[in-house]
């Protein structure tokens, strides 16, 4: 085992944001093409990308949270 700090959650969510809002748009693009069959437009995939950015933060601060539990777990601190 090493003596180096963990990496905290913050640091590790600056590095996995433009993944996790790429996750995002994806997902809310590919909900949009569902929403025809329900009475609603369709979501264009530059809206797709313009919602991603303000809903990528909470879905980054899971993944984040999940990454560091990981961690912990491989090192044998939990």
């Amino acid at each position: 085992m090493s003596d180096a700090r963990p990496w905290p959650v913050w640091k590790l969510a600056l590095l996995l944001y433009p993944f996790a809002a790429g996750a995002v748009a994806i997902n809310l693009f590919l909900a949009g093409l569902v929403l025809p069959v329900i009475g609603f437009d369709p979501i264009s995939p530059v809206a797709a990308l313009k919602w991603s950015i303000p809903l990528g933060i909470p879905a980054t601060w899971a993944c984040g949270r999940w990454v560091r539990r990981l961690m912990d777990q491989a090192e044998g601190r939990t």
